[in-house]
């Protein structure tokens, strides 16, 4: 039975690398690595750029596939979503019948792939199942609250992780007076009332492109939005994520 191996690679810096990541990655017959279109080479390349570090196995062999693009046209999100997915799990299959005698498969997963991530979800689609393992990895939010060197709750105070979606379209969630909003592409911070919140934001947290703001919300939310904009159109992507706080 085919093993597939999901390893968290932190936010793309090769020394966010855990020991037990070098060494599955060094353990693998085949490694296979998306190419996710035109504007995000960068993504394909960060991952190259860790293998030529790490990998010291002659054995192992990189192979790129490409990604397929989320249908953004059906109007019900969990459709699109689930749509993709089987989509993404097709692609892999196709990328591996390939290379029938890999026994040992692995994705190089940003963050880790427990936290706000598929990965796991779409290896549960593969039939026949493969033995799935998981290496854990630093996600964005222990890189964003390392950046600002803050930590990410109050004495005794729960925190809640959500999405830039959620948020802007259910607003504040009740029991919590910190969150930390992902996967939000469309700056729903500036869809809250600003009194008294504190944001920290960064995108790129833990690269060399790394940008990083924080302050009272009114005041810094204008700017973050200049700055994300700017940065999406240098370098064609972007991954940011952020910390709101009610003071």
């Amino acid at each position: 039975m085919m093993e597939l191996t999901l390893i968290g690679i932190g936010t793309g810096n090769p020394a966010h690398l855990t020991l037990q990541a070098i060494r599955a990655i060094n353990a693998q017959d085949l490694i296979l690595i998306p190419r996710k279109g035109a504007g995000k080479d960068d993504l394909a390349e960060l991952r190259h750029v860790i293998c030529d570090e790490v990998l010291t196995n002659e054995a192992t062999r990189i192979v790129e596939f490409d990604l397929p693009v989320r249908d953004e046209q059906t109007a019900n999100y969990r459709q699109r979503v689930n749509d993709w997915h089987d989509a993404i799990a097709d692609a892999w299959k196709a990328a591996m019948a390939e290379h029938p005698q890999a026994a040992r498969v692995a994705l190089l997963v940003w963050g880790d792939p427990s936290l706000y991530d598929s990965t796991l979800r779409i290896a549960a689609r593969l039939d026949p199942a493969p033995g799935v393992h998981v290496i854990p990895g630093i996600t964005s939010l222990q890189a964003l609250t390392a950046a600002h060197a803050i930590p990410i709750n109050d004495i005794g105070a729960p925190f809640l992780v959500t999405t830039g979606r959620r948020l802007r379209d259910e607003g504040w969630p009740a029991g919590a007076d910190t969150l930390a909003v992902m996967l939000d592409g469309g700056c729903a911070f500036t869809d809250i009332d600003p009194k008294g919140v504190h944001i920290w934001w960064g995108a790129y947290v833990g690269m060399a492109e790394e940008i990083i703001c924080e302050g009272p919300l009114a005041e810094v939310s204008d700017p973050i939005v200049q700055m994300r904009a700017e940065a999406r159109q240098r370098h064609g992507w972007i991954m940011d994520i952020y910390i709101l706080r009610r003071r």
